[in-house]
């Protein structure tokens, strides 16, 4: 049965985040550089942002600490999930895209959503040091954020009159213990059996083992979860090639390496594994191996023959040297692969995000950029970085 009342109950978290600040809709429009028009359908309940870093730019200026954000993405992945089963908005989605696009600029400064820590400009924390594939844990977490599994619950079997004798006792007792017999059994028959009625198999998993199409996974997984279904995600998306830990975390590197697995297998790359990510990750011929450090640091010096030991310098900064590096902004956009090319630059170079996923094109692309003022301009805090003899 689909879920009602999503964009609401999203709608609702922005406008106490909002009436908390004590913004009015003018004064937050001017913090955020969104405009006031597309704030009130937000938080009205009668718009869902197209990309979850609006949001996250509006809860950011109002103040919000790292578990409201990661309780507000969960909130916007089911409200858009919703959106996109119902089709609503529909009519008003070209007059959005013009407002994203004029509300969503190229900003220098980049941070990942609900991570902690001061940012030093390039996509890291201080003290956390190289990811290295390894998935970060979600830190300030308070519990599961996933869908909460209901305990079952068991007809309460008859009671035997006290004034019985002996003999009715005993018919009594036995009564009961069928009646819970067969309690039991229906229980067992509903509990194998998925929302549409198809038989399931142990743990809630599906027959065919898609513990991801079953109850206690819900519509959506989503930043911020931790439990089995986003253990089943990682299991996937490793099972694939990526290079991702398997800790039932749904953290930065998570969403890093779903958004990554979306781009590739042709799916709108939003960070959430909705249906037709949740598909893909059992069916799809989708791959995620991608090349190795080495073989990175060895093309971007063939590449960059002017300034090699720099070039590899400013990837590291960037990616870690992570061909499949995907880096979300605060204002909806995102940096892409090796070099972390920006959302502006892919359409200046005529580029995809698909293209800049693949490390060759990524190298080359970059070394374009470079080449127009022969410097790195285009990446000025991982630049400043530089150690020049």
């Amino acid at each position: 049965m689909k879920r009602q009342g999503e964009a609401e109950r999203f709608a609702s978290r922005l406008r106490a985040l909002r009436e908390r600040s004590d913004y009015s809709y003018e004064v937050l429009a001017q913090k955020t550089g969104i405009s006031r028009s597309s704030l009130h359908r937000y938080c009205t309940g009668s718009s869902v942002p197209q990309d979850y870093g609006i949001a996250h730019r509006i809860a950011t200026v109002c103040g919000a600490s790292p578990a409201e954000l990661r309780e507000l993405h969960r909130l916007w992945a089911l409200a858009d999930t919703e959106r996109a089963e119902s089709g609503a908005g529909e009519g008003s989605r070209e007059t959005e895209e013009v407002e994203r696009t004029r509300e969503t600029g190229e900003v220098g400064k980049t941070e990942e959503i609900g991570e902690t820590g001061e940012k030093d400009g390039t996509g890291r924390t201080d003290g956390t040091g190289r990811t290295d594939g390894t998935a970060h844990v979600s830190e300030a977490a308070s519990g599961t954020l996933g869908t909460p599994v209901s305990e079952p619950s068991f007809p309460a079997a008859p009671t035997p009159s006290p004034r019985h004798p002996r003999g009715r006792r005993r018919v009594a007792v036995t009564t009961s213990l069928a009646a819970l017999a067969l309690a039991l059994s229906t229980w067992g028959i509903t509990a194998l059996s998925s929302p549409d009625g198809s038989p399931t198999g142990p743990a809630g998993a599906t027959q065919d083992g898609r513990l991801l199409f079953s109850e206690a996974c819900g519509p959506v997984v989503s930043m911020g979860q931790q439990d089995a279904c986003v253990r089943e995600v990682q299991s996937r998306l490793r099972s694939r090639g990526a290079r991702i830990g398997v800790d039932s975390s749904f953290g930065p590197e998570t969403l890093r390496r779903v958004t990554a697995f979306q781009v590739l297998s042709g799916i709108t790359p939003n960070g959430v594994v909705a249906e037709p990510t949740k598909k893909a990750l059992y069916e799809s011929t989708t791959r995620m191996e991608t090349w190795s450090q080495e073989k990175v640091r060895q093309r971007i010096r063939e590449v960059f023959t002017e300034v090699p030991d720099d070039a590899v310098s400013i990837a590291d900064c960037q990616s870690f040297l992570d061909p499949l590096h995907v880096l979300p902004n605060t204002n909806g956009t995102r940096n892409w692969g090796l070099f972390q090319i920006s959302d502006a630059r892919l359409r200046e170079l005529g580029g995809t995000p698909r293209k800049a996923l693949d490390p060759e094109w990524n190298i080359q692309a970059a070394h374009t950029l470079w080449s127009r003022d022969r410097d790195f301009h285009d990446w000025p805090h991982c630049a400043r970085a530089l150690k020049r003899s």
